[in-house]
């Protein structure tokens, strides 16, 4: 019973009084009674402990023309690439500039590190192709791959860096923009880093591939993503060879990924790729909340059909998978900007350049006509959209409306209120078959066109009891969001909330069009 008093307290527990000879005073009792009596202390509750707080596993890079208020967390090219323990990189992407990349070494390790550059310009009169080989001829230490682009309309669209460090560690980095300056000065974009891997036990014998989400079923769906480059002529084996010696356990994220041919729905492939690959990895990700809603960001939708047939029964469908029955089917939002949204970006109509959409076609009026009911902007903030409903709701600012989006991103939130998420992908791939692949045909093949690669993450992944929120201007969750949940993982946002939907004359950014109207710059934009 002690532990049920404070310190020092003596107990309250009235005791007998009696006189000399051992009988009670009367006297004194009566008088006790007139005292006011208090229950004993209740029984001290303990105190729930704090959650465990884990930061966004995805970052946004840096914009240069923002406050550093609207670029905590944020990393720069030079945040990845400027440790002077990195020995070898491997750089994939669809557009590159060598001196950019080159200058974001730290300069005592520049003309060390061994550069490989994996590009996708086959056609020897190419002049992206020209350019490159004349920029690589200044680096002794850098060496071109052309992959292997077995599909016309396909490209090697994938954004990824591995770096094998001095240290005896290696690190993936997979993220959205292009090896150009253009892409990491003022466009929106984001990046997920593994942490630093170890060299593996040798006395172990080689990992297995684990389960969806595990650091072996990464590893091993990376080596196969890596093993299609090889195909006709060795580039990537000296990298896999390296890859190997490494231990993933640590990664908590599954790879998503693209490449070019074709492969069996029903087949036993270790790894599948496009929608078919994100189809299998959200059967084993259990999905809450009565009110789903998935958000699409992209920053280009090719042409998709004339009616609403792959977008739904191709990739929606494969986005709507999960584990357990949902008992409400999501609901699907695209947010894609408008020219007003360009013009007022940091780069005004030059944002524009990195941006596509084509409306001038009759099939493409009618793809417009089933994706505008989805669409919503990147930046609700037009005088025309303000209202007395939106200006009263409380906005959650990203921090990105005047840098324009290249980032995509595919999130789906448990709730209407869009403050709890079941899973965050983040990708290369925008809204095109040549990217996810195309439905599958009468003999149950998927053709694909291109390489593209990205990282999928839900909750589940750091505990039982975990839940992950989305964060504004930050990668830490703010406390004040907190659930009953004994995990609370951060998910970095890119746009704002709540979503602004398109207005009836609102109309998607076209960078093949002309605009008149002037950007804050005073510039318009012609297309010749």
């Amino acid at each position: 019973m002690a532990d049920m008093f404070e310190s020092g307290e003596r107990s309250r527990k009235r005791q007998r009084l009696r006189d000399q000879d051992g009988s009670a005073n009367r006297g004194d009792l009566h008088r006790s009674l007139a005292g006011s009596i208090s229950p004993p202390p209740l029984r001290r509750t303990k105190a729930r402990p704090a959650p465990k707080i884990v930061p966004s596993p995805f970052q946004l890079t840096w914009i240069t023309n923002l406050p550093a208020s609207s670029n905590l967390d944020a990393v720069s090219l030079k945040d990845i690439l400027g440790d002077p323990l990195i020995a070898e990189c491997w750089e994939f992407n669809y557009l590159h500039d060598l001196d950019f990349l080159m200058d974001a070494f730290d300069p005592d390790v520049r003309d060390l590190v061994k550069v490989h550059v994996i590009h996708g310009f086959w056609k020897n009169e190419d002049p992206s192709r020209l350019h490159l080989k004349e920029q690589s001829e200044k680096y002794k230490n850098l060496n071109l791959h052309t992959a292997f682009m077995p599909e016309m309309f396909g490209t090697h669209h994938s954004k990824m860096l591995i770096l094998i460090r001095h240290d005896d560690t290696a690190q993936v980095v997979i993220h959205t923009a292009n090896m150009i300056p253009f892409d990491w000065g003022n466009m929106s974009q984001g990046l997920w880093r593994s942490p630093l891997l170890p060299l593996r036990d040798e006395t172990l014998p080689p990992e297995q591939a684990g389960q969806i989400g595990s650091g072996s079923r990464f590893k091993t769906d990376l080596i196969n993503y890596l093993k299609a480059y090889d195909t006709k002529r060795i580039i990537c084996k000296p990298l896999i060879a390296h890859l190997s010696k490494y231990n993933f356990s640590a990664i908590k994220a599954t790879l998503i990924a693209s490449v070019p041919g074709k492969q069996e729905v029903d087949g036993h492939q270790e790894t599948s790729w496009g929608w078919l690959g994100l189809k299998n990895a959200l059967k084993a990700i259990p999905v809450h909340g009565s009110e789903p809603e998935i958000i699409v960001q992209i920053s280009s939708i090719a042409t998709l059909g004339g009616t609403d047939k792959w977008l739904e029964k191709t990739l929606f469908k494969a986005l709507s998978t999960s584990k357990n029955v949902a008992t409400t089917k999501p609901k699907f939002r695209v947010i894609f900007p408008t020219a007003d949204e360009i013009r007022r970006s940091l780069n005004g109509y030059n944002s524009g350049s990195a941006i596509h959409t084509r409306i001038q076609s009759a099939a493409q009026a009618k793809q417009l006509q089933y994706l505008k009911p989805l669409f919503c902007h990147w930046a609700g903030d037009g005088a025309q959209h303000t209202s007395a409903s939106a200006s009263a709701a409380t906005i959650s600012d990203a921090g990105r409306k005047r840098a324009a989006p290249h980032i995509k991103t595919y999130v789906r939130f448990a709730d209407k209120d869009r403050t709890s998420i079941d899973w965050k992908l983040v990708t290369s791939a925008n809204l095109s078959t040549q990217a996810w692949g195309a439905a599958s045909n009468a003999v149950g093949e998927v053709r694909i066109c291109s390489y593209e690669i990205g990282v999928l993450v839900w909750p589940g992944l750091f505990g039982e009891n975990a839940t992950m929120v989305p964060t504004f201007k930050t990668d830490i969750p703010a406390v004040s969001t907190l659930s009953e949940a004994e995990i609370v993982v951060g998910a970095r946002m890119s746009y704002d909330l709540p979503l602004v939907p398109y207005a009836k004359d609102d109309i998607p950014w076209v960078a093949s069009a002309t605009y008149t109207e002037p950007d804050w710059n005073g510039s318009t934009w012609n297309v010749d």
